[in-house]
């Protein structure tokens, strides 16, 4: 189990443009992750701003839970503390299967413990909603500064494209998105901004 701050800029990107950023910098780690969400019928969970998954990798999985930070270290970008527990292949995917099934399943570990903390009534109450699935490519940005490049599939058929950049310095997060901008020829708006991804799994869901 860790947990963690998470500060990162968060932005979609034309195609272009993503593909412009894979070929500019070295590649550290490139792997597809398929992503299934949950939440309660009438969305507790959203409504207090936290996102529950189930990650599926080739080789391991885990469970990971996003909840608000309370005492935040700086407003301009996006800020959460990540829960996570490691799962094995097996037990995730048999996991997911029964939520897939509407068998009843129970969220156990440290994610466990927490829903049993702050939503005990509606922990049994939790279903899988929707998912996608991700190459997700890791990249030595500028400055050394990791990028994640991610391009994300939904059930509909949607497809997108986004740069992550992680990293518990806001100014360097700042100063390699800016220089990113400029030598890439994109901007940060309201509509590409920290766009949450579970809501666009939502949003294109059959």
């Amino acid at each position: 189990m860790s947990k963690n701050r998470e500060i990162e800029a968060k932005t979609i990107l034309s195609k272009e443009v993503y593909q412009k950023l894979i070929a500019a910098f070295p590649v550290k780690s490139d792997f597809i992750q398929e992503n299934y969400y949950f939440d309660t019928p009438d969305w507790v969970l959203k409504d207090h701003n936290i996102g529950l998954r189930i990650r599926i990798y080739s080789d391991h999985a885990e469970q990971t839970m996003k909840v608000p930070d309370t005492r935040p270290l700086q407003k301009k970008f996006h800020e959460v503390i990540e829960i996570n527990d490691d799962l094995s292949l097996d037990d995730a995917k048999n996991f997911v299967d029964q939520a897939k099934n509407n068998q009843k399943f129970v969220f156990s570990g440290n994610i466990g413990s927490y829903l049993d903390k702050h939503f005990k009534d509606e922990k049994t109450k939790l279903n899988l909603f929707t998912w996608s699935k991700t190459r997700r490519i890791l990249a030595n940005g500028p400055e050394n500064c990791e990028l994640t490049l991610d391009d994300t599939q939904y059930p509909d058929g949607y497809e997108d494209y986004e740069l992550e950049i992680e990293n518990t310095d806001p100014e360097l997060i700042k100063k390699v998105q800016l220089q990113l901008e400029k030598d890439f020829l994109f901007t940060q708006t309201k509509e590409n901004t920290n766009q949450n991804k579970i809501a666009r799994a939502l949003a294109h869901r059959k």
